[in-house]
């Protein structure tokens, strides 16, 4: 076998004439199609047209061209078949060897801002991935390359052996429906938010490699590292990374966490995070301010921790941050100053962010949680509170001060693993209780964690008291005012625990399990 015959007809042009042109030199026949017939021509690159092959004019625009049985024939054809032989001879009918192929670019088309129905319409392929899927059944005789990053190999081994490996083919048929499959879920994807599908019967998703890792959660663990096409920006898969090693399984993790909470504020915020729970959040008028209060909320656990911060971080932010030891600093800038002090320390992850300054009030996307043999889908949790939803339901009024720290904390509650408890004061988080069995647990670390600093502050629940003695707890601890969403059967015995210890409360009517 040999290459002696090729189709190519691609949308990314990258690097094909270059390729096209040492094919021609090894004496392929090069047919083509539209604009890369067009380019290859003007570049000096032998080619025959598409119409040539099929003795049929393209037409409707290009729609049609390649759909067509000298050209499928010639891709289909089982070589050592002697009946495909036969037919091939019969009909005048060529073989085709080597197959170049990508698609109209249709997760382009849609990421543009205001792009028409229409205009996504018309940038679904259908030769292509025809082509595409016909050359890569018929692999164990037809070379099919989707990605320009192939074509050094492919080149190599035809120079050398006049042919491709039988294993580099399957490698790249593989690589095609990897390819197509994904094509086709992007445009399943369009389709079903047209008509208002989010949840159809078959759910289809497709992510695009960013890097392979070191391990994951643990050394004996493989992982990698995908994005989703197309993603919004202020996310760590859009992140920039300024300085530092690679990121790891964990570090991401990490990282998406202090960024889903950042996001939650519009005023200057810092938040630091160890293993997907906060340990310090705080707000202020300056990213100084509020990272001080991160960093006074818990200065023992954010020692390696991740600190997202939802404005440029500037050099005396910089210069306190340099003091400890942390693994990764996010933000939407940093500036030549901050840059240059934490650049100091040859470890830290500096990633930039962009739009952490104006994500609040973000929409709920789907969210995929695997199990095993399946998975779940959910919308995230986006849900901004609302005037409407608060319900003072304790003879006290919460003052002024109080409704501003609930609201707070508030924020930070519904990112906290369930059950979880936040105690609030001076817009900064004085104690987490993350991820206990009951919710009287998750007081009592949070309390204990506060210490003295517990008295005066709020307290907020992610889910409804089941009973009184959450309250009791945070009355003993001298805990003014309690938000949390109600809902309890018990809810009256809650109720009657805060007016009793004089405690305001607010219930929400919205909980936040998290898990």
């Amino acid at each position: 076998m040999a290459i002696k015959r090729a189709l190519i007809s691609v949308s990314d042009k990258t690097g094909i004439v270059e390729f096209a042109s040492e094919l021609a030199k090894l004496g392929v026949e090069i047919i083509s199609t539209g604009g890369t017939q067009n380019l290859l021509k003007d570049k000096g690159v032998p080619v025959i047209g598409i119409s040539e092959v099929t003795g049929f004019p393209e037409i409707m625009d290009g729609r049609v061209k390649t759909l067509h049985p000298a050209v499928h024939s010639g891709l289909l054809a089982v070589r050592d078949n002697e009946e495909h032989q036969a037919s091939m001879k019969e009909l005048g009918l060529d073989y085709i060897d080597l197959v170049v192929v990508n698609l109209y670019p249709f997760a382009e088309t849609i990421a543009k801002p205001n792009v028409t129905y229409e205009d996504a319409i018309e940038n679904i392929d259908i030769g292509g991935p025809t082509m595409l899927r016909s050359a890569a059944k018929n692999h164990a005789f037809v070379t099919v390359v989707v990605d320009a990053a192939d074509y050094a190999q492919v080149l190599e081994e035809v120079q050398e052996n006049g042919d491709t490996s039988l294993d580099t083919r399957k490698r790249l048929a593989a690589k095609v429906f990897r390819h197509t499959g994904s094509y086709d879920a992007l445009i399943s994807d369009y389709l079903s938010k047209q008509v208002g599908e989010s949840y159809p019967e078959r759910y289809t998703v497709t992510y695009e490699k960013v890097q392979d890792l070191r391990y994951g959660e643990n050394p004996h663990q493989k992982a990698a590292f995908y994005r989703k096409p197309n993603a919004a920006a202020g996310n760590i898969t859009t992140a920039e990374q300024l300085h530092g090693k690679e990121l790891s399984y964990n570090n991401i993790n990490d990282a998406n966490t202090a960024l889903q909470i950042v996001k939650e504020f519009s005023e200057p915020a810092v938040v630091a995070v160890k293993h997907m729970n906060p340990c310090g959040v705080g707000i202020g008028t300056s990213v100084l301010e509020a990272y001080q209060k991160a960093y006074a909320a818990d200065p023992t656990s954010i020692f390696g921790g991740i600190v997202a911060a939802n404005r440029t971080v500037d050099e005396a932010t910089a210069q306190l941050l340099h003091e400890i030891f942390l693994e990764i600093v996010i933000a939407p800038d940093f500036t030549p100053e901050a840059l240059s002090i934490l650049e100091k320390k040859k470890n830290i992850r500096l990633l930039k962010v962009s739009g952490l300054d104006t994500a609040a009030g973000r929409k709920a996307e789907p969210v995929i949680t695997t199990v095993e043999g399946g998975m779940l889908v959910q919308d995230s949790d986006a849900y901004q509170l609302a005037e409407a939803d608060l319900k003072v339901v304790s003879e006290r009024q919460p003052t002024e001060e109080e409704m501003k720290q609930l609201l707070f904390a508030w924020k930070v509650v519904k990112h906290v693993k369930s059950n979880a408890i936040i105690l609030a004061a001076d817009d900064m988080t004085i104690g987490v209780g993350a991820g206990q069995m009951n919710r009287v647990g998750a007081a009592k670390i949070a309390i204990e964690q506060a210490g003295d600093k517990a008295k005066g502050a709020v307290l907020a629940s992610d889910a409804f008291f089941p009973m009184g003695d959450t309250l009791e707890l945070a009355a003993k601890a001298g805990i003014t005012a309690v938000i949390q969403p109600g809902g309890s059967i018990k809810d009256e015995e809650s109720i009657r625990v805060a007016n009793e210890n004089g405690i305001a409360m607010i219930m929400t009517g919205v909980r936040h399990f998290k898990h």
